[in-house]
């Protein structure tokens, strides 16, 4: 699994290569109490996950196109980046 720091308004860390077609675990860890971290978006995958504070959130996923794909706050505000190769 790939863990990933919600603290002081980022994603740590916020790039996160990846390889198209084999499944992935990232294990989201939110130390963050700002609302805005409350929740982390994949929109290019559908994904929506609530992150309850100091409780690692699995997200797993499968990657099927090459790209740059956004992870994001439910504002946009944090800002990550899964890159699949």
């Amino acid at each position: 699994p790939i863990e990933i720091l919600v603290q002081d308004g980022v994603y740590t860390p916020s790039r996160i290569q990846v390889a198209t077609g084999k499944p992935v675990t990232l294990v989201f860890m939110r130390k963050d109490p700002a609302p805005c971290a409350e929740t982390v978006l994949f929109d290019g995958f559908n994904i929506s996950k609530h992150l309850p504070m100091d409780t690692p959130v699995e997200i797993k996923i499968t990657p099927e196109k090459t790209g740059e794909y956004a992870f994001t706050c439910q504002m946009k505000m944090y800002q990550g980046s899964l890159v699949v190769v």
